[in-house]
């Protein structure tokens, strides 16, 4: 049977496609980092663990409850890229979703009011377009709402300034009798999220300022908020606080739920013991609080590598019992709190075997040419076979794939050829030199 509501690809929709695919080798051949978009497009090996958290959480769990999920791996194991495949799943469902990199200096997890500040900077729906870059930020995102609301209300593209003001005034009316009766924990909070989508909507540029400024953490006069419903000043006292209510006011704006996920980017886990215990009870305390509903129809994903279950749980007997389990994340026990990137569905030379193929096909829709699949895999084997046995670290993927996209330019230029053994380990070799040798390397993100 055809399907005559599908559409056929537009020549606009290859060329959006060709950039992504550019984009995606330039982030892969530049640095090994994961891509922003598409990361889809060249994930393999953890596709158990998606499909876990697409049909038990995002279809069921999620729209009712919340979850807790710690991801463990080594660095250049996997754990970026895996967030930004869960931070694709969500945005597909509609859900408002941020990916935070946890450090001591910029955002660490034991001070609340910074990582409230590092969320709703980060915060954001899906892009409206393949091509258009997320919309970050709490303001921004609150102004889409309004702006769909606004365009639902007016069901047609030609409207006359009196529909226009007609559906302005229905989404005012809901601001203020739905999402104004939201359960939120802060009177405050609840206050600032409906005064700026309000002031956005009259277009009260002042007030609208204001309120951007309380809500994403910056200081404000606390008499210049009175008028507005807020009486509450945000900081390290509130901070979780806070991020519980922003969570409370997703549900409340009618959007499916709300996704966080903090990735610990630095390699030292020797924090101070108080450090240590106020991070040991913040997360106990998140897992308790996603037990008891308090972050509604929320997603809490917290990746570390091995050595925080390791050397930092087991001094807190509390944290300890809520995160140990005999068996990590899979079909057979959908509900364990632990994803183990280091195991996956493939052995290390099949991984990066078919990661190979899957770039052969991205580098064809950037490049506009066609390759030698069969030549192509051949090569792409005998790669993974030298970055396996040649370098025994598990970030041997951000070597593989620098120097497999590298191989593909090569080709382009020279014409193909077969990668044999003893050419792959060379290139193993001075691809190990330069990551090696690359300033600041300990802090690229995990591919």
């Amino acid at each position: 049977m055809v399907d005559t509501n599908s559409k056929a690809p537009t020549s606009a929709d290859a060329a959006d496609g060709a950039l992504i695919c550019r984009h995606i080798l330039q982030r892969l051949g530049e640095s090994g980092q994961p891509p922003e978009y598409g990361v889809r497009r060249i994930n393999v090996g953890n596709e158990s663990y998606l499909k876990v958290l697409e049909h038990e959480y995002f279809e069921h769990q999620l729209r009712m409850g919340a979850s807790f999920k710690l991801v463990q791996g080594y660095f250049g194991g996997g754990k970026t890229h895996f967030l930004f495949c869960v931070r694709e799943l969500a945005w597909d469902r509609g859900f408002a979703t941020a990916v935070v990199e946890l450090s001591p200096a910029e955002c660490p997890y034991d001070d609340s009011f910074k990582v409230y500040c590092a969320v709703v900077r980060r915060i954001g729906l899906k892009p409206s377009s393949i091509m258009g870059a997320p919309s970050y930020g709490l303001a921004d995102m609150l102004r889409n709402v309004v702006d769909d609301r606004i365009d639902t209300a007016l069901a047609t593209g030609d409207a006359s300034e009196a529909d226009l003001a007609r559906a302005k005034k229905a989404v005012d009316h809901w601001l203020q009798t739905t999402v104004g009766r939201t359960s939120c924990e802060s009177h405050s909070f609840r206050q600032a999220v409906v005064g700026f989508s309000r002031a956005y909507l009259d277009q009260d540029y002042e007030r609208e300022q204001l309120l951007e400024a309380w809500l994403l953490g910056e200081p404000v006069p606390q008499g210049e908020l009175k008028e507005f419903g807020v009486y509450e000043q945000l900081g390290k006292s509130n901070g979780f606080t806070m991020l519980r209510c922003l969570t409370q006011m997703i549900v409340g704006l009618g959007l499916p739920g709300t996704v966080l996920l903090f990735d610990e980017v630095d390699r030292n886990l020797s924090v101070s013991a108080k450090r240590s215990q106020i991070i040991g009870d913040n997360l106990r305390q998140v897992i308790d609080l996603c037990g008891r509903h308090q972050l509604p129809n929320t997603l809490f994903m917290y990746a570390v590598p091995p050595e925080f279950m390791r050397n930092i749980v087991p001094d807190y007997p509390a944290l300890y019992q809520r995160l140990k389990s005999p068996v990590p994340m899979s079909v057979r026990s959908p509900q364990a709190v632990l994803i183990d990137l280091e195991r996956l569905d493939l052995e290390p030379v099949e991984l990066l075997t078919q990661l190979g193929t899957r770039l052969i096909e991205v580098f064809e829709l950037a490049r506009d040419c066609e390759l030698d699949h069969a030549l192509q895999q051949k090569s792409a084997r005998a790669l993974a076979m030298a970055c396996v046995n040649s370098y025994f670290e598990v970030n041997h993927r951000r070597l593989f794939v620098k120097s497999w996209v590298d191989y593909l330019y090569r080709q382009l230029v020279d014409g193909e050829q077969e990668l044999t053994a003893d050419v792959a380990t060379d290139l193993v070799l001075k691809g190990y030199d330069a990551l090696v040798e690359v300033p600041g390397n300990d802090d690229f993100s995990d591919f």
